[in-house]
């Protein structure tokens, strides 16, 4: 009884938290001269991780084990991702603030896991017997650690083609009022792009230059290390899968989405060696990741069949 109460009440704090912080950064974009609403911000995010930590402290003691058996309580740990990432950012360097793309999705996620869609998921349940393994703590948490860093990353590339498109745009406009494609954008962007930098350069645009360069070089960044948690953990489930089922591999729809995003941010990275690739064109392969990976980790969950149908989606009958 005492550890259900802590649950809730960790749950209730951290979403209105999350909730503060978003309402504070849209306060910030409209008056600029408030002082401390950043700082403010901030500090919500930090309040906010340490709520879902012990909100999955005290669940991992009430269930005894670690609460990564469903969509729940994934949803809850992909929030704590999201929360995670913002935490070392924001202490190795300050001037970099990411709360704006990972309070949202953790507000994303954590409402949707609180919400009524997922009541039946929320109470204790005996684990299956699949998941009764040493490997449950490491293949998952892999997961869906790269999971949040990759969705993070990806939307800072959102980000960026959002800016670096709406900037094309207007100087195809300046220049003339005749219509254009896309294929004209990537075009000019590969032909002008002495044009494009001495504009970025000039003293209006300077700010909106150094702001696309800091969000491909963390979208990169950020991306890499999720590359590298979801590799650990689809070799983990691989090991995990041999000892269970019997085979490293079995094509599972959840395998084979793992693949796919696996594959897409590979080429992501491969892009980003080449000088020619990296900026817009990469930005563009990690949007369509970001597809990709809500396809693998809740789209997949919705058919409810494979043999990870043990995090299936379920709606609440009333």
């Amino acid at each position: 009884m005492i550890f259900s109460t802590l649950e809730h009440i960790f749950t209730h704090i951290s979403f209105s938290v999350v909730s503060i912080v978003i309402t504070v950064h849209f306060l910030t974009l409209l008056v600029d001269e408030v002082v401390g609403l950043d700082d403010s911000s901030e500090k919500g995010m930090v309040v906010n991780f340490f709520c879902i930590t012990g909100l999955l402290v005290t669940r991992w003691i009430y269930l005894g084990h670690f609460p990564l058996s469903d969509l729940y309580e994934s949803l809850i740990f992909l929030s704590w991702g999201f929360s995670l990432i913002h935490m070392v950012s924001y202490f190795k360097r300050r001037k970099y603030n990411l709360s704006s793309i990972t309070a949202p999705s953790a507000i994303f996620t954590q409402g949707f896991a609180t919400s009524g869609l997922l009541t039946k998921m929320q109470q204790s349940a005996i684990l299956a017997p699949a998941l009764q393994s040493q490997w449950l703590m490491m293949h998952v948490s892999m997961m869906v650690l790269g999971y949040a860093a990759l969705l993070c990353g990806s939307l800072l590339s959102v980000a960026l083609l959002v800016i670096t498109f709406r900037k094309v745009i207007t100087i195809i406009g300046k220049n003339n009022n005749q219509s254009f494609s896309f294929g004209e954008i990537f075009y000019m962007n590969e032909r002008s792009n002495v044009l494009l930098n001495a504009y970025f350069l000039s003293s209006k645009n300077y700010y909106r230059y150094q702001l696309t360069q800091q969000l491909d070089h963390w979208s990169y960044r950020i991306i890499s290390l999720g590359f590298i948690f979801l590799t650990i953990g689809i070799l983990s489930g691989a090991v995990w899968a041999n000892e269970a089922w019997g085979s490293y591999w079995n094509w599972d729809p959840k395998e084979t989405w793992a693949f796919i995003t696996w594959t897409i941010f590979a080429i992501y990275l491969h892009t980003r060696t080449n000088k020619n690739l990296e900026g817009v064109y990469s930005a563009i392969v990690a949007s369509m990741g970001f597809l990709i990976i809500w396809i693998c980790y809740f789209g997949v969950n919705l058919l409810g069949i494979g043999l990870h149908s043990y995090g299936s989606f379920t709606l609440t009958s009333n």
